[in-house]
């Protein structure tokens, strides 16, 4: 009998040693030092196309135009520049979260949380809300980056805890055009997909 249970014992243990595991990590983004321009426009109306470091050689790739900001997390498919982003003027924080996947020793970050800065008022620019977006990370597989989940951060003491749930719980089967994406908080900036 001892011994039947110690074999119990080790097959739980070794169960539980490959179950998956989500948790956070943070990463700095700051355009001046982690960032690399790959395009430009400095004649007619101005746009940048920016390669910056993300987390476990995962990039983020931000589109900016018309003080306005497009970001990708992960891989997104090649030759499909897809713009998601505020109507409004806006603007991404300096820390991304993201969710992580542990599992069998591999570590998988399959979303990201951003703090974005959005102006709430269009004839005054200094007047901002804040939203965290949520995105799936595009893997080298699917290749799918795209917001999941809108959560208005401003007077919200849960956001980042819902947040990190939708993350959680939609981002990994999330169909990018697809799917509606949660939206949380009111009155939620408009936020635009476009396709090229």
């Amino acid at each position: 009998m001892r011994v039947f249970m110690s074999g119990l014992f080790l097959i739980s243990l070794a169960h539980a040693a490959g179950a998956e595991e989500i948790s956070s990590v943070y990463t700095d983004l700051d355009v001046e030092k982690d960032c690399t321009t790959f395009e430009i426009n400095e004649e007619g109306g101005e746009f940048a196309n920016l390669v910056c470091n993300g987390y476990g050689g995962y990039p983020v790739l931000i589109y900016q135009a018309d003080l306005r900001e497009s970001i990708h997390y992960g891989f997104p498919k090649a030759g499909n520049q897809v713009w998601e982003s505020f109507a409004a003027f806006n603007s991404a924080g300096p820390k991304i979260e993201w969710r992580v996947s542990k599992d069998s020793g591999r570590t998988i970050p399959f979303a990201a949380i951003h703090r974005w800065h959005v102006s709430d008022d269009p004839e005054n620019a200094e007047k901002q809300v804040e939203v965290l977006v949520v995105e799936k990370v595009g893997q080298i597989g699917d290749q799918e980056s795209c917001a999941v989940g809108l959560v208005l951060a401003s007077g919200n003491p849960k956001a980042n805890e819902t947040a990190r749930r939708i993350a959680d719980e939609q981002a990994r089967g999330f169909t990018c055009g697809g799917d509606e994406r949660v939206v949380v908080g009111e009155p939620m900036p408009t936020f635009d997909r476009q396709e090229n």
